[in-house]
């Protein structure tokens, strides 16, 4: 069923993927309503660390993934954590995930990602010239930073794949060329590869504005509205219901990222989301910032100089739908700061968040029709990259919705690869 200009459309998700979709189904001529279980852009979308990387085409399922986070999982300080479940969904994701962990699995994987980052960082390009969006868009690269010359050196290999596959390279520095590039970091490390082409921007902003410039088109926002199944007539559905509420539409979009799981019994498929937990800090600016956006790979936390704030996030947990912040972590974030910057963070502390990363066992999200209802569409499961990939998102979810020719390729993207 093809969605057509005026007909109603139910974005179901508040957050960048579901903001993304829904721009461009209005643009399209669509009437859009957006629901949130909580409150529009106040998930995963809001405290990240506002990256859009073109340079993460390869998936976390890789050669090695297993070896290398057991070994880090022992340390105390690890930025890993897994609360294992004798769960068969939990059991079954993390199987799935080690036999994708080859260099064939990586590569197919990477070409979808590749296609959908590049689509996406054109998207936002164009979006915030001609809108005239102001979330502190800069185009300063992302700096990868090794603790000493030996993983500086194999990380080469990695980025000569990359170059030799996608096209996308990065700059070496060595540790002395490192400081030099950017004074902020402390020396004595083995070097970074500065990937030129990835972006960054202030999350928060981008869907305050988003926010505003939908309203203005006519789109609906509907918050605190948890949708707990749909009315269906035969293979297809007829509207959501929340709490005794129903909202009818002629299509539907499910960007519920991490959650998505809890609508698998009405979505006629088992989409293999695992929440994967990160944490950031936001403070004001130290005096000595970094000017590049830096990810320190072997404690995997990264800093994102923002124009108006600072902030440290990353790490990644395993720990099911856990809506603690415990202090260790917060901690554990400030430790590694420390370790390689002169100015690692500043007083007061603003924000301590969390959010959960809907990751999928091969890497890839699914961007696809629900199998059991012909007007439901999925926009789900971007791992760590849902701010990256959401305008290329939101642009091929309405080609497929009205039937146009698809900007990139949807094969990577399809739910049935879940069957």
């Amino acid at each position: 069923m093809k969605a057509g200009q005026g007909d109603r459309v139910v974005v179901i998700g508040g957050g960048v993927i579901g903001t993304m979709c829904a721009w461009n189904l209005i643009k399209a001529g669509c009437q859009v309503t957006i629901v949130d279980r909580d409150k529009f852009g106040a998930a995963c979308s809001h405290g990240n660390c506002g990256y859009i990387s073109p340079s993460h085409v390869f998936p976390l399922c890789q050669p090695g993934a297993i070896l290398k986070t057991l070994k880090a999982m022992l340390k105390s300080n690890s930025p890993f954590a897994v609360k294992p479940r004798f769960e068969l969904n939990f059991v079954k994701w993390f199987w799935n995930f080690s036999l994708r962990c080859n260099h064939r699995d990586m590569m197919a994987a990477g070409i979808g990602r590749h296609e959908l980052l590049q689509s996406s960082k054109h998207l936002y390009q164009q979006l915030i010239a001609d809108e005239n969006i102001d979330c502190e868009w800069q185009e300063k690269g992302l700096l990868f930073v090794f603790d000493d010359e030996e993983s500086f050196r194999h990380f080469g290999e990695m980025d000569g794949l990359i170059r030799q596959n996608f096209g996308v390279a990065a700059t070496p520095y060595d540790g002395q060329q490192l400081t030099t590039l950017e004074p902020a970091i402390k020396s004595g490390f083995g070097g970074g590869w500065h990937y030129e082409g990835d972006c960054h921007l202030r999350p928060d902003k981008l869907l305050s504005q988003m926010r505003e410039k939908m309203l203005d088109l006519g789109v609906s926002i509907l918050e605190d509205f948890p949708v707990q199944q749909f009315e269906r007539e035969q293979n297809a559905a007829k509207a959501v219901l929340s709490n005794g509420r129903e909202l009818e539409a002629e299509h539907f979009v499910v960007a519920t990222g991490a959650m998505t799981p809890f609508l698998n019994h009405h979505l006629g498929m088992s989409i293999p989301i695992e929440p994967g937990k990160g944490y950031s800090l936001t403070m004001p600016k130290p005096k000595l910032m970094p000017k590049i956006p830096i990810i320190f790979e072997d404690s995997h936390v990264a800093i994102t100089p923002m124009q108006s704030k600072y902030r440290i996030g990353s790490t990644m947990e395993f720990t099911g739908y856990d809506t603690s912040i415990p202090p260790r972590r917060m901690e554990l974030l400030k430790s590694a700061a420390a370790k390689y910057l002169h100015e690692p963070f500043c007083d007061p502390i603003e924000e301590e968040w969390f959010g959960w990363r809907p990751m999928t066992w091969d890497g890839k999200p699914i961007i696809d029709r629900s199998p059991a209802m012909n007007n439901v569409w999925i926009a789900a499961g971007h791992n760590m990259l849902g701010l990256s990939m959401a305008t290329g998102t939101g642009q091929l979810l309405k080609e497929l919705m009205l039937g146009e020719t698809p900007h990139i390729s949807p094969v990577h993207f399809a739910a049935t690869r879940f069957k």
